[in-house]
């Protein structure tokens, strides 16, 4: 069995796929819960003009739920797991560029209330997000290369 085997292995790729599904289902819960508190969150961020802040506080987690229950129900897979990717990209690069500019911003990924942290903790924490988050990119790189194998026995079955 080469590495790429192993990786890609059907028992590894389910068990990443419902990891990263409950990961981001816990995380849009709260959301969904309180939009006022996640839009003040994403305003926060200060990237998004005015009138997208509620928009996207109003969509954002009901996308996250979606891809996550899909990962779960190992429906749509490449799919959802490629979106899971675009929006780790997305969370990683809004951390950072608010951390280059030293706005020490809380995150809003699981507790929308603000926490009572010092700016050196929210520093701290925010760069632990962005690790966290590359972590769950790795996780999504094995959910893909795993999907890509499923279909590629799938084709050759069906020949």
């Amino acid at each position: 069995m080469t590495l790429r085997d192993a990786l890609a292995h059907p028992w590894l790729t389910v068990r990443t796929q419902i990891a990263l599904g409950l990961f981001f289902v816990v995380a849009a819960l709260p959301k969904i819960a309180d939009p006022p508190g996640f839009a003040h969150m994403v305003y926060n961020y200060k990237m998004l003009p005015g009138p997208l802040v509620n928009a996207m506080a109003l969509v954002l987690p009901w996308a996250e739920l979606l891809m996550g229950v899909a990962l779960i129900a190992g429906i749509w897979r490449k799919t959802a797991a490629a979106l899971v990717g675009v929006l780790l990209v997305v969370f990683i690069a809004a951390i950072s560029f608010n951390l280059l500019r030293g706005n020490a911003i809380d995150c809003g990924c699981f507790d929308v209330t603000a926490a009572n942290l010092t700016r050196e903790q929210r520093f701290r924490d925010m760069w632990m997000v962005i690790l966290r988050d590359v972590g769950m990119l790795v996780l999504v790189a094995q959910g893909l290369l795993g999907a890509s194998r499923v279909e590629e026995e799938g084709e050759a079955s069906a020949i």
